[in-house]
């Protein structure tokens, strides 16, 4: 699994949030399946070459969002989705590699992420048949 996730230490996006997001998408995108085990936080932090408190921290907060349980002497694993949240096909899993994708060609240009995100407001504005959304605080 850590082949689909990196790290990219000059983002303005701290490492544990760029975990956090990447696990919290493939999750959510059903990539990843309840109950699939995570890596070790030993194991993914030497794989991206960050600290292990580092992915200790994007592991706690995926667990308190409810993406995964940390379950003693079993590891880590992706939780069942909860009742409240929306169903997994909400995020088709094409438009979530698009977007990957999109941030990786951004930060191969050296796109900020509140330029891309200005970026994506404008294209979003400019979509023929959609109500305009309003502008985010980072947009702004």
């Amino acid at each position: 699994m850590s082949a689909r996730i990196s790290v990219d230490l000059e983002s303005p996006v701290p490492p544990y949030e760029q975990i956090r997001g990447q696990v919290s998408a493939l999750a959510a995108s059903g990539v990843l399946s309840p109950g699939d085990r995570l890596p070790t936080i030993r194991m993914l932090a030497a794989d991206l070459g960050v600290a292990p408190g580092t992915v200790a921290r994007a592991y706690k907060e995926l667990e308190a969002e409810g993406t995964v349980t940390a379950m003693r002497r079993r590891g880590t694993v992706i939780a069942p989705p909860r009742p409240d949240a929306a169903p997994a096909h909400a995020i088709p899993p094409e438009l979530t590699a698009a977007v990957e994708n999109l941030v990786t060609l951004a930060r191969r240009h050296g796109i900020s992420g509140p330029a891309l995100l200005h970026l994506m407001g404008t294209a979003m504005r400019s979509s023929p048949g959609d109500e305009a959304p309003t502008a985010t605080t980072l947009e702004q």
